[in-house]
């Protein structure tokens, strides 16, 4: 299994947001969590990604346990919530600055990677002038460009007009087909079926497997 939670509880005050979570995911595949606003999906994903401590439990991705050993999921990309970028910059001069970090991929793969999303990477338009949908695009090609073995994606879709929607779906199953993990949050029921192995539903803190 690539990710593993387990008895995962997360609470703030009284209120319970996850309730004894148990759940894993196996690599290779794309596996769907459903469920309406509010119930437990974003959470749980911080929770998975290390940007947000349970209460009690534990989340294991790739063999380490977040808070314990790794802060953060080591060979992991990922989309929660709007994507934050410099508005004042283009998409390409942002995707330089969050490369150089670790200096691991060149100016060709950010071009190459920005295409691969349906993005110019020539145009100097200000990220803070896109629509949803290009940001979204460009939350994606942050997500991939350093080629992680594991996506971790929540409601990928959101802003994407049909033909949007109708490339996302090709590039995330291409993506599946180079052996890659991803989990993915959405609220569409036809993304889900169209895209995944494994679907999971979330209802008021609580995770069930539909198939």
């Amino acid at each position: 299994m690539i990710i593993s939670v387990d008895h995962a509880v997360k609470r703030f005050r009284e209120h319970t947001v996850l309730n004894d979570v148990t759940v894993s995911f196996s690599r290779g595949c794309i596996h769907g969590i459903i469920g309406r606003n509010g119930s437990g999906k974003t959470v749980l994903f911080k929770c998975i990604c290390g940007f947000m401590p349970l209460t009690s439990g534990s989340v294991t991705v790739n063999g380490l346990q977040i808070g314990k050993d790794t802060d953060v999921p080591k060979d992991t990309g990922i989309i929660i919530e709007a994507p934050g970028f410099l508005p004042n910059y283009s998409g390409f001069k942002n995707l330089k600055l969050l490369a150089s970090i670790q200096n691991r991929i060149t100016k060709d793969k950010i071009f190459k990677v920005l295409e691969k999303v349906g993005l110019d990477p020539t145009n100097r338009k200000w990220v803070g002038k896109y629509s949803l949908g290009m940001r979204q695009r460009l939350g994606l090609a942050q997500a991939i460009m350093e080629d992680p073995s594991l996506l971790i994606l929540d409601e990928p879709m959101n802003g994407l007009d049909k033909h949007g929607v109708e490339d996302m779906r090709t590039l995330l199953l291409g993506i599946k087909a180079e052996g890659k993990t991803l989990i993915i949050a959405s609220h569409s029921s036809e993304d889900i079926d169209q895209l995944c192995d494994t679907v999971h539903e979330m209802d008021a803190g609580n995770i069930s497997k539909i198939r």
